[in-house]
């Protein structure tokens, strides 16, 4: 399936790297995005459902909140398990945003993310 094309739709991320292989690694483990190379030469990433893509790029710091990008996930705490396992740090925990399921980590480029599962119907 095509992504979707619509005005105000956020499309394209650039993630501050120190190693871009590492990130790379990192991301495709624990989200299962899909690593590529781009025409020109750059490692970039389609996220798992194919809606978002990007790149990663070296000489800019890490984001740290002020703009925070959640990743979608179906289970936050075998999540929150996979990002330490495969070299992140948990930095907010499950529960802190109550009754939200979320959850935040620092990538192993320094970057803060958020983790977010979506509550099951009641």
């Amino acid at each position: 399936m095509p992504p979707t094309y619509a005005n105000g739709k956020i499309c394209y991320i650039e993630l501050p790297a120190v190693d871009i292989a590492r990130s790379a690694d990192f991301y495709a483990k624990v989200f299962n995005w899909q690593i590529r190379t781009r025409g020109d030469g750059r490692t970039a990433f389609d996220d798992a459902v194919g809606q978002v893509s990007g790149a990663w790029v070296t000489g800019r710091p890490a984001s740290a909140p002020g703009l925070l990008v959640y990743i979608m996930v179906d289970d936050a705490a075998a999540t929150v398990d996979a990002v330490v396992a495969h070299g992140g740090e948990l930095v907010q925990p499950i529960g802190a945003d109550a009754p939200e399921i979320t959850a935040r980590f620092r990538d192993p480029a320094g970057n803060i993310i958020g983790l977010y599962q979506q509550p099951t119907a009641t």
